[in-house]
């Protein structure tokens, strides 16, 4: 029976793995984000110059509600590529994977499913 040492952190190798994933998140992340900003700067393509007075009024305030959505979209896209950001400088600096409470290396499961989190699940859990 082979005696497991515990790794402390994830090597060059599976880092590397982690960094691709973060890279491809990011990329896409930010095309989101541009996608937002493009539908927020252009104008409302339904136009209505040509309805009655009530119903431009009745899609003057949907057309204010879809851009405080598609503001608060936005602002999520952000903080959403900063966190995918911080997490490719943990992986310069060799500590990515590693749970900020427990000290322990977080599973690789949960790193491709969430790979901008900093907690593991013990933690996660623990917070609820």
């Amino acid at each position: 029976m082979k005696e497991e040492t515990t790794k402390t952190r994830y090597s060059d190798n599976e880092l590397k793995e982690f960094k691709d994933l973060l890279l491809d998140k990011l990329r896409i992340a930010r095309e989101e984000l541009n996608a937002l900003a493009t539908s927020l700067s252009s104008p409302n393509a339904n136009g209505t110059d040509d309805t009655a007075g009530t119903y431009k009024t009745l899609e003057d305030g949907s057309a204010t509600l879809e851009k405080e959505q598609i503001n608060q979209l936005a602002a999520r896209q952000k903080k959403f590529i900063e966190q995918l950001e911080a997490a490719l400088v943990r992986i310069e600096n060799k500590t990515y994977g590693v749970c900020r409470e427990t000290g322990k290396l977080i599973q690789k499961e949960r790193l491709r499913a969430v790979p901008h989190t900093t907690l593991s699940m013990e933690a996660k859990l623990k917070q609820n």
